[in-house]
């Protein structure tokens, strides 16, 4: 493995329900695997992130402090199902201004945006954005979902107001390679999206970040 490469979308123990890596572990493999740099993305928190810090540095990683948040359109607003009330979105801090930013950001999300998940709406998210890099994230990102509406124009919209909030240069399309079947059965359409991400990174110029 290059020591160039990094995975910046990862979930640790601290991922409630949706993570498993033990912070130790997790760092330990990415040491024998020769890498000098690795994120940690848990939802909505940062729990993890001193322990994490801490386990990089003896390790000699470089760590990235990041979440993957949950964005609403309004996060005072209660009214929602579940289901329909959110989207993810990847936040990595570039620097201290970043990281202290996400702090904001997640102790609102958890103290005046909370309903059953700790949400923040684009309001918050754009007045602590500086210092902050940003991708489309995943299938249950918010233009991941536009686009596998065929709401292209809505998607392009989408991505040009980040780059505007977070300058050109810090909003990055993320593709996956998780393919594979849903729970139900059904095939992820991730293939798909993948096209979709890359046709709009060529068409609007936005760099793009590969997730293994």
């Amino acid at each position: 493995m290059s020591a160039d490469f990094a995975h910046l979308h990862v979930h640790t123990e601290y991922s409630l329900l949706d993570g498993f890596s033990r912070t130790k572990k997790l760092v330990g493999q990415a040491k024998a695997l020769g890498m000098s740099h690795l994120a940690i993305t848990d939802h909505g928190a940062m729990y993890g992130a001193i322990e994490f810090y801490k386990a990089c540095k003896a390790a000699g990683i470089n760590p990235v402090i990041g979440i993957e948040a949950y964005l609403t359109e309004d996060m005072l607003d209660h009214s929602k199902r579940f289901s329909d009330d959110y989207h993810h979105l990847l936040l990595l801090a570039k620097n201290n201004t970043g990281y202290y930013n996400l702090l904001k950001l997640t102790t609102i999300a958890n103290t005046e945006g909370w309903h059953l998940r700790p949400r923040i709406d684009k309001t918050v998210l754009a007045k602590y954005a500086e210092g902050l890099f940003v991708t489309s994230s995943c299938l249950s990102g918010e233009i991941p979902k536009m686009l596998l509406k065929e709401q292209e124009e809505e998607a392009c919209k989408m991505a040009r107001w980040y780059q505007d909030v977070f300058g050109p240069e810090n909003f990055y399309l993320e593709i996956q390679e998780h393919h594979g079947t849903f729970e139900d059965g059904q095939p992820s359409p991730q293939g798909q999206l993948n096209q979709m991400l890359y046709r709009m990174h060529k068409e609007m110029q936005i760099p793009m970040v590969v997730i293994i």
